[in-house]
This record gives structure tokens, C-alpha cells and sequence, in this order.
């Protein structure tokens, strides 16, 4: 099995085979990695170290460029003295503009991360941030800001998104009053505001419709206005098709990505639903607390014109060099407790291993 960065179809309930550091592979002389000769590559020089080192130092810091970076984060939450990680050591970029998805099985960590991204649980440990705020080092007042004016977030019940006793257009409105852009001066602002993003939404017939008046999708549909009441640089939503039928939910996902398109917004979104995740641009799987995998969707233009959809998975590396290998691959080859692995010029070649200890469970 040759590891060229693609994996097969991802399961995110499979446990994680460890993979090796890039500088375990580079420096180990052991015979985990070989080069395609079979010699172990000679030992690195001190001065090239150091040399390396000032070079890392001095680079670029890690997504600086990106509109979110999250560099080996940790979320441990202990229960009646037991500790449990729900995110272990997670890297993970978006960059401004972007329409993705987060997908994972139950327990994965996913929406963990998006309470911590919308800055309503704080990271045990490693580095966040968004639009420039380290979300780890953000005061009490900090945070309010940026939960009103950097972030919107839509919550999978209908029924947490909205007031009941405002009207749609109301609601809209309100979080433009709490986060100062309050006075009778802007008041039709405020007004005009709410209007044009129900219309850009196409609920623009729920203007005067307290919740209990509207539809589900139509309800999603003017919280997503809500959450971008005050132009936010990033709007994060928790299954927000998971109570809705499918016609339904292809129209608040329709919502989500008018949004991206004609607003700019960046938009990631926590789903179990597939059509969802085939619709977006990158769909990242987490498993066990880490990104394992990625789809990136490019649209193609053959040579007679026609466009087409084209989508590839590849495994993801962290920071530290590990990758997930998936389960239907370590089934099928008996991989059970470590691989072999051998350096050619492209590529990296994954082996089992056949010891019969490493067959054991």
C-alpha cells in the first residue's frame, strides 16, 4: 500500500493507526524507514540543524494567513474524576472565504470544536484563533465582543436561534442593538439591515412573523440572517438541517451558501448529513480528537467544454507528522500495531509489518 496523501473512503469510527513523525522517519536509523536503496539516510550534521531551526524560526508562523488556525489543540473535560480528550492535538486552517464542512461520528470531537471556535468553551491547551483573536487568551469582555461582532452561530433546535416574542426582522435587528449600533440615528439602518438580508435569504415574506408563525427551514433560514446581523467575518452552525426534511434542509443549506457567495462570508458547518457534505468545497472528517481526512471539490472544464464536478480525499498529516490510516485498509492488510515504512524519491511506501507479534491484539 503505497502513501501518496489519498486515503479511501473515510470511517469516522475508525481508531487511529499512529504514524511516525516526519522527524522520526527522516533520522531513524532503526530500519523503519529506508530509502529505496535500503540504506538508512546519513545522520544530519549539527550545523544543518541549527540551520534548520533558524529557518523555522524565522518562516512564516503557522496559518498566519488563515482566517482560522488551530495548532495542536486540546479540549480535556474530567467527570467524577475521570478525564476524557475530546480534541487531541487538532490542526486544522480555513482559510477566509471558504464554504466547509466538519464531519465525524458521535464523540469525535467535532462539535467540540465549534463550541471552542464560536468562543463558548475555551481550549485546555495548544493554539486558536480567529479573525485575530487567540481564543485562548481572550478576557470575559474579549469574549462577548467576539461572540457579537466576529462570529455568528446556529444552533441545530430551531427554537435556540430566535426569540419567540420578536418577530424575524426583530430579531435580526437585536444583535445589532447589543453590540452598540444602538441609537434613534441608526435605527432605520438597523431596519433596512434586517430587510435586506431576509431578502437575500428568501424569507423576506417572515418580516413581521413571530417563530411560532414560520416553518422550520424558515425559521433556520432567519436565524442565518441573525447571525449575520453584524457582518460577522465567520458563521459556524451545529447540524442545522438535522431536524429538517431533506427539500427542507436544501434550502437553508442554499441559504448558507448565498451567504458565502454574494456576502463573502466564510461558513463551516458541523453535519451529519451527507448531501451537505458533498455540497461544500472541503469536507474535513474528525476522528478520535484529530482531522484524519480531507475532499476538496474543484470544479474541471474538459476539453470540450464541459464542466464538471471533481472531488479527492486525502489523509491528512498534522504538525507532529501523524496520520490516520482508515479501517477498511488495516482490515484488510491485518495491521494491528505498526507498519513499515520506506522512503522513495515521491513517495512514501506503507508496509505491514510481518512479525507475527504485530498481528497480535
Amino acid at each position: 500500500m503505497s502513501g501518496h496523501g489519498t486515503t479511501g473512503e473515510p470511517d469516522a469510527g475508525a481508531p487511529g493507526v499512529s504514524g511516525f513523525s516526519a522527524g522520526e522517519v527522516v533520522s531513524s536509523a532503526g530500519g523503519a524507514a529506508r530509502s529505496a536503496a535500503g540504506r538508512a539516510p546519513a545522520p544530519v550534521s549539527l550545523a544543518e540543524l541549527e540551520r534548520q531551526v533558524a529557518e523555522h524560526r524565522d518562516g512564516p508562523a503557522y496559518g498566519q494567513d488563515s482566517l482560522i488556525s488551530c495548532d495542536r489543540l486540546v479540549r480535556i473535560f474530567t467527570a467524577d474524576g475521570v478525564e476524557v480528550q475530546a480534541l487531541q492535538g487538532l490542526d486544522l486552517l480555513v482559510g477566509k472565504g471558504e464554504l466547509m464542512a466538519l464531519v465525524g461520528a458521535s464523540g469525535s470531537g467535532k462539535s467540540t470544536l465549534l463550541n471552542i471556535l464560536a468562543g463558548l468553551d475555551v481550549p485546555t491547551a495548544g493554539a486558536a484563533s480567529v479573525g485575530g483573536y487567540d481564543l485562548l487568551a481572550m478576557d470575559a469582555k474579549s469574549r462577548l465582543r467576539y461572540r457579537r461582532e466576529v462570529v455568528g452561530f446556529i444552533w441545530q433546535q430551531t427554537s435556540r436561534n430566535l426569540l419567540p416574542y420578536l418577530t424575524s426582522a426583530q430579531n435580526v435587528v437585536l444583535p445589532m442593538q447589543l453590540s452598540g449600533r444602538g441609537g434613534l440615528r441608526h435605527k432605520r439602518q438597523r431596519a433596512a439591515r434586517a430587510a435586506e438580508l431576509l431578502g437575500i435569504l428568501g424569507v423576506s415574506h417572515c418580516h413581521d412573523r413571530r417563530p411560532a408563525q414560520m416553518s422550520g427551514g424558515e425559521q433556520q433560514r432567519a436565524a442565518i440572517a441573525v447571525a449575520l446581523a453584524n457582518d460577522p467575518a465567520v458563521v459556524l452552525a451545529d447540524e442545522p438541517t438535522g431536524e429538517l426534511d431533506s427539500a427542507t434542509a436544501e434550502q437553508v443549506f442554499g441559504a448558507f451558501r448565498t451567504a458565502n457567495e454574494q456576502l463573502g462570508t466564510t461558513v463551516v458547518v458541523v453535519t451529519h448529513d451527507q448531501s451537505v457534505a458533498d455540497a461544500v468545497h472541503r469536507t474535513v472528517a474528525i476522528r478520535d480528537g484529530r482531522t484524519a481526512s480531507e475532499v476538496v471539490r474543484r470544479t474541471e472544464i474538459d476539453e470540450h467544454g464541459r464542466e464538471s464536478v471533481v472531488a479527492r480525499e486525502y489523509a491528512t498529516v498534522d504538525r507532529a507528522g501523524r496520520l490516520q490510516l482508515p479501517r477498511d485498509y488495516t482490515e484488510a492488510l491485518e495491521i494491528r500495531r505498526r507498519v513499515l515504512l520506506e522512503l522513495q524519491q515521491d513517495h512514501i511506501t506503507v508496509r505491514p509489518d510481518d512479525h507475527p507479534e504485530s498481528r497480535q491484539d
